[in-house]
């Protein structure tokens, strides 16, 4: 549990504002924010009076700029944690490529003998040549190879990785969807012990970055999972544990709703995650239009939840206090969680939007729901929208127009699909570009205080007395690195708290 002292950051600059500040943190939240000479020759004592007994930390900022804490609104956890250890083959530009990664990586550090060589991050869907387990049994032989897609909607399987799964045989070797979904759970599966403290040591990394809180939606029974994590403490960041329909039974038997505490002070239940459609990159996002050279029932994609069994989850959830987090990429299932979303009155968000038919952007602002986006995709997915959703494109992530409606904008990361780095979002929300390459869709850009905004949990960006006391100390302004490409990815932190408590700090 969190054990309040007074605090207060002493001669802090908040955002479009030169006068220096001291923010007064009081029981885990802001009590107040006054000019700095208000508490000046040595009175900190005093400004935070109230707290009699308890001893008063004051810290010097020296002009450094305070923002509310930034959060992560689309996280998978645990697969986060464990990708910090894989073999990154996002570079991958083909999949002869990819092979040789592979081939590299069990030339320099093999797994231990049984274990498969895990990777994560390709994206074969702008790839000259396509991924087969003859190429992966080629560089490695015995060794089992799994390479999980960025997306996560895919696995590229060796033969002796297919026999692990319990596969004895596979066309291709690439399990796509419901091929794949129930064997993740088994790649991701290490001791608790283990994975809990990649799980910790992933947070404290996020904490370093400025993050006070993420939105946990990792494939499990989160609510189990956090309460065990928890025994050993509290973590370092707020989670919004997400359940997921198999799991739903024991969260509504509880009576637990959206935003009910669930372990420690720092664990609260998040929205009921459902997932409608596919990926762009595995080329299963449901679609109005058919994908380029794809025939056959698959050629629009794939549905993974109809309208009859969403609406019932919807309305289920809405009557039992939970909000819904809703996947939805492709312009038909957007279009169908649209529909859903209004005929049950149940709110929340839609998960992604990448792809929105024409009018859908209108009908996201009526009905008052909340854009959960992940701008780092937007970098990642330029060629593959090019090449599949060509045409398109002007309604692919299309922020700008979003926010213009009066959308809510929530970033977060879908790590690991993209790095669990609010900085990374930002800067590509306002570039939409990861490299060299000019802007693409440069009209569908929000500005830097948009991008900002849109990562710090729906609070204004100016601290103010009330609010919990979850802060981010900036060496470096934002706003003024925005002006150049990449910058913002660039930003330094100097410490973060949660409710006044220090997560991260070089002060």
């Amino acid at each position: 549990m969190d054990v309040f002292r007074p605090l207060v950051l002493r001669r802090a600059r908040l955002l479009g504002q030169d006068a220096p500040v001291d923010v007064v943190l009081r029981d885990g939240h802001i009590a107040s924010v006054r000019p700095a000479a208000a508490t000046a020759g040595g009175s900190a004592s005093a400004a935070a009076s109230g707290a009699a007994g308890s001893a008063v930390e004051a810290v010097d900022l020296d002009g450094r700029l305070v923002l509310p804490g930034l959060w992560d609104q689309h996280t998978h956890l645990t697969q986060w944690a464990l990708s910090r250890g894989r073999l990154d083959v996002s570079g991958a530009t083909s999949a002869a490529h990819a092979a040789a990664l592979v081939r590299e990586r069990l030339a320099t550090d093999p797994p231990t003998s049984g274990r498969p060589l895990v990777g994560i991050g390709f994206r074969d869907g702008s790839w000259p040549d396509r991924p087969t387990s003859a190429l992966l049994d080629a560089v490695a032989g015995d060794v089992p190879v799994v390479l999980v897609s960025g997306d996560l909607h895919c696995a590229w399987v060796s033969t002796a990785g297919l026999r692990l799964f319990g596969v004895p045989t596979h066309p291709t070797g690439v399990l796509r969807e419901t091929e794949w979904m129930p064997l993740m759970g088994a790649l991701d599966h290490v001791p608790d012990d283990v994975q809990d403290r990649l799980v910790a040591d992933a947070l404290r990394a996020a904490a370093a970055r400025g993050v006070v809180g993420v939105v946990d939606l990792e494939i499990a029974d989160n609510v189990s999972v956090w309460r065990r994590r928890v025994e050993a403490g509290d973590p370092v960041a707020r989670v919004r544990a997400g359940v997921w329909p198999a799991y739903l039974d024991r969260v509504v038997a509880e009576e637990l709703g959206t935003g009910d505490r669930v372990a420690g002070s720092r664990v609260t239940q998040g929205p009921l995650k459902i997932i409608v459609d596919g990926s762009l990159n595995t080329r299963t996002a449901w679609c109005h239009a058919p994908y380029p050279g794809v025939e056959g029932p698959l050629s629009h994609g794939v549905l993974n939840v109809p309208a009859d069994e969403l609406v019932p989850l919807l309305r289920h959830a809405r009557a039992h206090g939970l909000t819904c987090a809703v996947h939805a990429i492709g312009d038909a299932a957007n279009a169908l969680v649209l529909d859903a979303f209004a005929a049950t009155g149940a709110r929340g968000s839609v998960e992604h939007a990448q792809l929105l038919g024409t009018g859908d952007v209108a009908r996201f602002a009526a009905l008052g729901l909340t854009a959960s986006v992940q701008p780092g995709h937007i970098p990642d997915d330029r060629d593959v929208a090019d090449r599949h959703w060509a045409g398109r494109t002007h309604r692919a992530f299309p922020l700008a127009d979003l926010h213009a409606a009066g959308v809510e904008l929530a970033f977060g990361s879908d790590a690991p699909v993209a790095p669990l780095d609010p900085w990374l979002a930002v800067d590509a929300a306002v570039w939409r570009t990861g490299d060299a390459r000019p802007s693409w869709h440069p009209e569908q850009a929000v500005d830097a205080l948009t991008a900002l905004a849109s990562s710090v949990d729906g609070r204004p960006l100016t601290p103010r007395a009330g609010d919990p006391a979850d802060l981010v100390v900036l060496d470096d302004d934002p706003l003024a690195l925005a002006t150049t490409p990449g910058a913002v990815r660039t930003t330094r932190v100097a410490a973060t708290l949660v409710a006044a408590t220090w997560t991260h700090t070089t002060l």
